[in-house]
């Protein structure tokens, strides 16, 4: 078992606009910004938790950050976006879920929710992580974390989906629902090109994508197949309905462009949540992947409110960018360089 000693907070500074969202960090003379991006790669690393290999990244200091990889990826995938969250000054720790990047499978042919968030809890354990954490979840990893939150109450301390599955609705045309149980796997396999192109995007999307899935199919096919399983199948209302009991801050994001989480689905989990706080960007699926520095501007400020690092006066409806729980604000992305 890892052992890690305290943990400090990073002091920063919110200001000016950017992307129609206020969150400009001030910069830290003593550094360029392709200085500090370095500073930010996250280390790769290898431990045994209950007799199993986990495979995950770390960097930073501060508050603790878990990121939960989407599906059929895993946590090296998301290595320029989350080196955007180191630079936010927090503590990320982004592990591979079991059965993807060199991670073990859980036992037998389990792959259920609940499991894999048993198994989160596992791994803060062994790296000794005891204050709550923010949980971030991507795709079929943000039902990873929904689950987490819901049934270890008191590890977490905030929760942010992104473009996460969950929702109850594949599709609704008037009083018709399908739900997403319903939703055939064509249907899913026919939009995942459109994740990837345009060409400008195609090139950031595309070599993670042949880099990252293709090995965690070939390593692991069943755990692959039944991931997706679970995916599609996944109806998250009953706990995202309690989290909205609690009171617990989630901030939900998601792309407009986004046809893999269909935006039926995004409406009945905001549905679900109640008042939270929901933003929207120009994106697709993955475009946390295909843009990250629009990724680190949005989370930045995003985590700024869910750890209450912004003053707590009451929010300024008429700026534009205010983040006000049940408001939605949209921020086009932009070409990273």
């Amino acid at each position: 078992m890892r052992k890690n000693g305290p943990l400090t907070l990073s002091s920063r500074t919110v200001s000016g606009n950017a992307g129609g969202m206020a969150m400009n960090r001030e910069p830290d003379p003593a550094r360029t910004d392709v200085e500090d991006r370095r500073a930010s790669w996250l280390r790769w690393d290898t431990m045994e938790v209950r007799g199993r290999t986990v495979e995950f990244g770390e960097a930073g200091s501060g508050p603790p950050l878990l990121f939960l990889h989407g599906w059929g990826l895993d946590h090296k995938a998301y290595k320029r976006p989350l080196s955007r969250l180191v630079a936010s000054g927090h503590r990320v720790l982004a592990p591979a879920l079991p059965g993807f990047g060199g991670s073990t499978r859980l036992r037998g042919r389990d792959s259920s929710l609940g499991s894999l968030a048993a198994w989160v809890e596992e791994f803060l354990d062994a790296l000794g992580v005891t204050e709550p954490v923010v949980v971030v979840g991507h795709s079929f990893g943000g039902g990873v974390a929904i689950t987490f939150v819901h049934d270890h109450p008191g590890r977490a301390r905030a929760l942010v989906l992104l473009n996460s599955i969950g929702g109850s609705a594949w599709s609704r045309h008037g009083s018709a629902v399908k739900s997403m149980a319903e939703r055939p796997l064509w249907d899913w396999g026919i939009h995942f090109p459109g994740d990837i192109w345009p060409t400008g995007q195609a090139r950031r999307v595309l070599p993670v994508i042949l880099g990252e899935a293709l090995p965690n199919l070939a390593r692991d096919p069943g755990a692959f197949v039944r991931a997706a399983g679970v995916a599609r199948r996944a109806d998250l209302t009953v706990e995202l309905e309690e989290l909205k009991r609690r009171r617990f801050p989630v901030v939900v994001l998601w792309g407009r462009r986004d046809k893999i989480i269909t935006q039926d689905s995004f409406d009945t989990m905001c549905e679900a949540l109640g008042d939270s706080t929901v933003l929207t960007v120009d994106g697709t699926h993955s475009w946390m992947i295909a843009d990250p520095d629009t990724f680190g501007e949005v989370m930045t400020n995003v985590l700024d409110v869910v750890t209450g690092t912004l003053p707590t006066a009451p929010v300024d409806r008429d700026r534009p960018g205010a983040v006000d729980p049940g408001r939605t604000v949209s921020t086009r992305g932009r070409p990273s360089g």
